[in-house]
């Protein structure tokens, strides 16, 4: 809650003060109500001190726009000319055309101040476009500058007529449809902090809840109990001003002697900024930071439909600055006098309830696309879990098959080779050798010294085997024996 807050109060600050930068440099439409000493001497020379005080605008090109102001403001020829041209001719581009007439060193300025611009717009279009994911990919930085429509992208080397005229219909559109967005984000400022109350309730039992409804209408009740505010720009709301922060007597009220002390910088003009600090004594009637019931994003939303409600009753000529003149003749109307009564925040709910539900329903849409995100990347995490399971399973039949080579290779055994015959093993040559050495020592003995059969050496009787086994390719018996060899085995079958 509290940074939202933070955040609120600068950005609704930075607008106010950007309003005030621009239309007292850019958009005046009349003379300054001051004498000729004043003008040319004071303020000329006052001029270049007041750059580095001034606000950023809230303009993504805000530093640009101030830096291009405060060159062109040095030029004498230019600064009488954006003193004499009226809002119309800055918005058809007459003021530009002056640029023509500026010294050489201001051109040049403006020159290197576009070139500095553009490689920042570069930078940028490069940094998003590495953050989505192309870096490998070109990027088309004439394409993509068509969207800054406050300087000709064509041109990225000189400051011409038709950069400054961009830049004044860019930055006086930009801030005219600023107030549109505020009010949307505070719209939906409120709306999710009901959103959020509503959740909460429903995490209470019936007691809680009851207590928490409760609370809740305490302190709306509370905050709605304060003292009269009257209305912005009125006679009333003026002399309260008067009175309390300028320490004078009521009855003593003087609008021109009014206007002049609270035109803080004295130019004429009351810009938005000054205005604003007008309507102080009526905020703090409604709101106080220590209280638990006073949100200080409502109080500066409340300053600021103050401040647009007043700009629009007196700022006729619609340039966003109030004229001593537009001030006089204000305070002779029927509403500077005898004004209506101010309804604020609380008696105008900021959105309705069409706006709330279905600012509910797109809330329940997104944890809808979230949850199945969240879904999709379990899934996701658990199929990589999977796999990664099985490469650790065939990592360990990797090594256990290294290991096992390994031991075989350290005790040097062999495994024995198998020949395949249509599908079926054939026995060792080894096994075939053994039984036939078995069954030769099983012999009886004369029989092995019969005449004829002459003993054979071991060597004399497996020669001849080998030989015909590879010939023949299956393991040989006593039939394919030597006669011999035959009689021998049927002597053996005889024996008692």
């Amino acid at each position: 809650m509290g940074s939202r807050i933070h955040v609120k109060m600068c950005w609704s600050r930075a607008f106010l003060t950007g309003w005030a930068l621009l239309l007292v440099h850019l958009l005046c439409s009349e003379a300054v109500p001051i004498s000729i000493d004043k003008t040319k001497v004071k303020e000329a020379e006052k001029q270049p001190e007041e750059p580095p005080a001034s606000v950023d605008t809230g303009l993504h090109y805000d530093r640009y726009l101030r830096e291009v102001i405060d060159f062109l403001e040095k030029d004498q020829h230019f600064r009488e000319k954006l003193h004499n041209t009226d809002m119309e001719d800055i918005k058809q581009g007459k003021l530009a055309k002056e640029l023509d007439f500026v010294s050489h060193h201001v051109r040049t300025k403006l020159d290197e101040l576009k070139r500095q611009e553009v490689n920042r717009l570069r930078t940028l279009i490069k940094a998003k476009q590495d953050l989505e994911g192309g870096n490998d990919i070109a990027v088309d930085h004439q394409a993509l500058l068509k969207q800054f429509e406050y300087l000709n992208h064509m041109n990225p080397h000189t400051f011409e007529v038709d950069d400054l005229d961009r830049l004044i219909k860019s930055a006086t559109k930009d801030l005219e449809n600023f107030d549109k967005e505020r009010h949307e984000e505070f719209k939906k400022y409120e709306m999710m902090k009901e959103h959020d109350r509503r959740v909460h309730l429903k995490t209470l039992d019936e007691d809680e809840r009851k207590k928490e409804e409760e609370h809740y209408e305490e302190m709306r009740k509370k905050h709605a109990d304060h003292p009269k505010v009257n209305h912005p720009g009125s006679q009333n709301q003026l002399k309260e001003v008067w009175e309390e922060a300028d320490g004078l007597d009521p009855e003593d009220f003087d609008p021109k002697t009014f206007f002049n002390l609270h035109d803080t910088n004295g130019d004429g003009f009351f810009d938005e900024q000054e205005l604003e600090a007008l309507f102080t004594k009526e905020l703090e009637k409604i709101y106080d930071p220590t209280n638990e019931e006073d949100d200080m994003v409502e109080m500066e939303e409340e300053r600021l439909r103050m401040r647009e409600h007043v700009m629009n009753e007196v700022d006729t000529n619609k340039d966003r600055l109030v004229s001593l003149d537009e001030f006089l003749v204000a305070t002779k109307k029927k509403e500077f006098l005898e004004p209506d009564s101010w309804e604020t925040l609380e008696q105008n709910q900021a959105y309705t309830d069409e706006e709330m539900r279905e600012f509910e329903e797109h809330l329940a849409q997104q944890e809808q696309d979230l949850n199945q995100r969240a879904d999709d990347l379990q899934k996701q995490r658990d199929e990589l879990q999977r796999q990664q399971e099985q490469l650790n399973a065939q990592k360990i039949e990797l090594q256990q098959a290294v290991e096992h080579m390994e031991r075989i290779k350290t005790q040097k055994i062999d495994p024995p080779p198998e020949v395949h015959v249509e599908g079926n093993a054939i026995p060792e040559i080894h096994a075939v050798d053994d039984q036939l050495a078995v069954e030769h020592e099983a012999q009886p003995q004369g029989h092995q010294d019969s005449p004829h059969h002459p003993q054979e050496t071991p060597q004399e009787h497996h020669e001849p085997q080998n030989q015909d086994l590879p010939q023949q390719g299956l393991p040989q018996t006593h039939q394919d024996a030597p006669p011999g060899h035959q009689e021998a085995a049927q002597g053996q079958h005889t024996l008692p």
